[in-house]
């Protein structure tokens, strides 16, 4: 072949393909217009997946010495890279790795899959950054997952001074898919450290909801201590397996008799106890679209009997019902004791979307019966009437014979497009459960921030002991340290005024605004003015609390994130958790009283200190 310009020009058009290809340790071979094989053609601990969070998923074959090792979905970038995220590779060295990718949206021409961004983006590195880049609004002291997608808490227990917390996570992407537990563990609830993940997806499906325990007496065959954790598998169906740890719930095996348990009908999220007086396992299961609560009893944690239902007809009966919880409190001033059944829903919150409801009621190993309020009716409670509180479920085994709760701070209605990319979703704060028994002599849940979250405070940068507020607003600044996340306590007397209004706002004009009315007995949040809410027409929204008083008078106590802001109103009687994304820090608290005066007192506002 005789060489001039125009041939040049195409060798080293040729040559820098293949060079960049070799660059990234990977070959990449197109067979169609929609499907592409990429060899890994060198050693590395990582293979780096460029993610667009906007294109559709991808679903990708990992071939494993021709054999297929597992199948995952990646939304891979069309037109641009908007983060990277890891596959391991680290146990396949010296194996013969193939990602057989088909991609979901149309191609004409494998001409035109080519230019796809995924193909020279895609390559090998022997670590992954996890360094914080979305500084703005990944909370400081909620814990949120290192990076990916993150739902539902799962699988809770508390062993030997450590707190674990295993959730729902997507590893592949910003957005649901893939589920597998996820692993944090904590001396004090407050300080993360992520763990390897804990339970992947098998043969029988991808890994949903479930809880843990401890097996002292080694009744499921694994040994004495052993962490049992029951989930569901979820593939075309949904059914029940059982995963066993000997190493304290860090690394876990799945039971070789699994599913341990299948229904005719869609069923998840089972959550399983000792009970002392049957001397045996309960488990409570969700039926999901039956929106009722199966009730199981078990010697052994892997043969269960269904002892009977409760749910049709009760409490919300909209959407699904998931993720339920049971177990038994003493009721505040009595020596009453009596069961809480949580029942989480999506939709048919009170506000819209997901949240979380409850039953009082008895529970005698087999039945649960639910309390009546005095009109001969059962209620439907909330847990918290804000926007952002769901699948809360709590610690097997929490020491001091407490109730610890953690929810999901987010909702389904726009969970998968708040302004974050590297992660989605944080936790909420961990709540010790309580009961208390109302002027109406029905009984209620009070959820008060657990006693550890104490040693947050940092700097006291405001005190006022009395202060009397009239229509004349009355302005405190807020801190400016740690990007202005604080948390604000005051008591209200409101008894000689018709609306107390609390407006959290900043430099840009954005608000949160904050209303307690003292003769409807209601606690009222508006973030419809709170920053970025153009995501989703469900976000800017207005929720509102019974305050479950008579006299005018409201304590809070307000701790503000980065991008969520959680309310405890008397105690934790009155609660609401929103998100809010703010384009700054929030800087000012504003205070009024409308027709007639307020009295403040103990107003204090601590700095929050992560270190």
């Amino acid at each position: 072949m005789k060489l001039n310009h125009k041939n040049i020009a195409c060798l080293l058009l040729a040559l820098t393909s293949i060079l960049a290809n070799a660059d990234n340790g990977v070959e990449t071979k197109f067979l169609g217009a929609n499907n592409t094989h990429v060899k890994v053609m060198a050693e590395a601990n990582y293979i780096l997946l460029p993610i667009q969070d906007s294109n559709d998923d991808s679903k990708i074959n990992v071939i494993v010495d021709g054999e297929l090792h597992e199948t995952i979905y990646a939304k891979l970038s069309k037109s641009k890279t908007d983060f990277y995220v890891p596959y391991d590779l680290s146990k396949l060295k010296g194996k013969n790795v193939i990602l057989d990718i088909v991609t979901s949206q149309s191609r004409s021409s494998v001409r035109e899959a080519k230019d796809d961004a995924c193909w020279k983006d895609i390559k090998l590195a022997n670590s992954f950054d996890t360094s914080n880049r979305e500084t703005k609004y990944r909370p400081a002291f909620h814990h949120t997952p290192l990076y990916g997608w993150m739902n539902d808490p799962n699988g809770m227990f508390y062993k030997d001074g450590v707190w674990h917390l295993y959730y729902q996570l997507n590893p592949y992407g910003s957005k649901w898919q893939n589920m597998t537990w996820g692993h944090s563990t904590s001396n004090d609830l407050i300080h993360w450290e992520h763990q390897p993940n804990a339970i992947t997806q098998n043969g029988l499906g991808t890994v949903f909801s479930g809880s843990s325990v401890i097996d002292r007496h080694g009744s499921a065959g694994f040994g004495n201590d052993a962490i049992i954790a029951l989930y569901t598998s979820a593939s075309t169906s949904q059914m029940q397996s059982l995963a066993f740890s000997s190493d304290n719930g860090y690394t876990f095996h799945n039971f070789n008799g699994n599913p341990i348990l299948t229904l005719e009908t869609e069923a998840r999220d089972p959550n399983m106890f000792w009970n002392d007086v049957t001397k045996e396992w309960n488990m409570v299961l969700a039926h999901a679209l039956e929106h009722e609560i199966l009730f199981f009893s078990s010697n052994d944690l892997k043969n269960w009997t269904l002892r009977s239902r409760f749910g049709k007809g009760f409490g919300c009966q909209d959407g699904v019902w998931e993720c339920p919880d049971l177990f038994e409190l003493p009721v505040e001033g009595s020596n009453l004791k009596k069961w809480v059944l949580i029942v989480n829903i999506n939709p048919g919150g009170p506000f819209g979307g997901s949240a979380t409801q409850y039953f009082i009621g008895n529970f005698d190993g087999y039945t649960f019966t639910a309390d009546k309020s005095a009109d001969g009716t059962i209620p439907t409670k909330w847990l918290d009437f804000g926007k952002d509180h769901y699948a809360t479920v709590s610690w097997n085994n929490a020491p001091d014979g407490r109730r610890v709760l953690i929810g999901w701070m987010s909702n389904w209605q726009y969970a998968a497009d708040v302004p974050t990319l590297q992660y989605r979703s944080a936790n909420t704060l961990p709540r010790d459960i309580s009961l208390f028994k109302d002027d109406n002599g029905d009984i209620f849940a009070i959820c008060k921030p657990s006693p550890e979250l104490i040693s947050l405070r940092g700097r006291l940068t405001k005190k006022v002991n009395h202060a009397n507020i009239s229509n004349a607003v009355k302005s405190f600044s807020l801190p400016t340290e740690n990007r202005g996340i604080c948390e604000i306590n005051l008591d209200i007397d409101a008894t000689k005024s018709q609306q107390v209004n609390l407006v959290i706002s900043n430099k840009e004009g954005e608000k949160v605004v904050i209303e307690y009315n003292p003769q409807k007995h209601t606690l009222l949040f508006d973030r419809t003015r709170s920053g970025i809410i153009d995501f989703s027409t469900n976000f800017p929204a207005i929720t509102m609390a019974p305050t479950f008083e008579k006299s005018g008078k409201l304590s809070l106590q307000i701790f503000i994130d980065h991008s969520s802001i959680e309310i405890f109103g008397n105690n934790g009687k009155s609660n609401m958790t929103n998100l809010v994304f703010p384009k700054s820090p929030y800087t000012n608290l504003t205070i009024s009283s409308e027709n007639g005066k307020t009295l403040i007192h103990n107003l204090s506002i601590h700095s929050i200190n992560m270190q």
